[in-house]
Formats: structure tokens, C-alpha cells, sequence
């Protein structure tokens, strides 16, 4: 489902980004959870139980970013994720980036990407 919001943010991007954002949106909705996605920190995001978990975002230098996360700040709460696929750049042990640098990275990452925002999911929700 696409809120105003999201059409509306996703209609000031260009062709390339509406394609790019596009295609990741499509991997975060084949993850099989209910979620609720509106426009957060300028960007498409994610939340499940009403805690955001995945934003999606342009890079400034092109290509697009993941964002998988428990909220706005990172928690000192012992929490720990193990991300064997080394997808992702974890500033935090409760934040992780995956940088997509273009279509065809993308397509390269797609399968994995989505399993890694499914393992996301579930060990942020436990």
C-alpha cells in the first residue's frame, strides 16, 4: 500500500531515483509482514508494531541506501545481530547501511538483501 505521502515524496524524485527507491520498496514489501510505510527523515521507511525498522534513502553521490534500525537512535540495551552476509556497514550493533551503488548492483543484491531485512525483522522484534 502507498500512502499521499509516499507518492507524493516519490513524484519529486527523478526517474532514476523513483526506479531505484522502486525496486528496494519492492524488496522490503516481499519480506511477509504487515507493514506500515510513510515518509520518515525525508524517505521512505518502514515500521512494524509501530517501530520503524527499514528507511530507504538516496545518496547524495548517487545510488541509494538501506537503513535497518530499532528508531530514531541507536539503544545501549545489549542488543546484537549477526550479519554473515556482509551486506551491510553497522555504525551501531542495532544499525545497519547497505549502500546500492546502481541498477545492476541492485539486481546483484536483491535476493540477499531481502533475506537480511527478514533476519532484520525478526531479531529487532524479539
Amino acid at each position: 500500500m502507498t500512502s499521499q505521502e509516499v507518492s507524493t515524496w516519490l513524484a519529486g524524485q527523478t526517474q532514476h531515483n523513483r526506479a531505484g527507491i522502486g525496486g528496494l520498496r519492492e524488496i522490503v514489501r516481499s519480506v511477509d509482514v504487515p507493514w506500515v510505510e510513510t515518509i520518515k527523515w525525508n524517505a521512505p521507511n518502514f515500521a512494524l508494531g509501530g517501530e520503524d525498522r527499514v528507511t530507504l534513502g538516496v545518496e547524495r553521490r548517487g545510488g541509494w541506501r538501506v537503513v535497518l534500525h530499532r528508531g530514531a537512535a541507536a539503544k545501549a540495551d545489549g542488543f546484537a545481530f549477526e550479519d554473515a552476509s556482509g551486506l551491510a556497514r553497522w555504525p551501531s550493533p542495532d544499525r545497519g547501511v547497505v549502500t546500492i551503488r546502481d541498477p545492476a548492483d541492485l539486481d546483484a543484491k536483491a535476493t540477499a538483501l531481502a533475506e537480511l531485512i527478514g533476519r532484520w525483522v525478526r531479531a529487532a522484534a524479539a
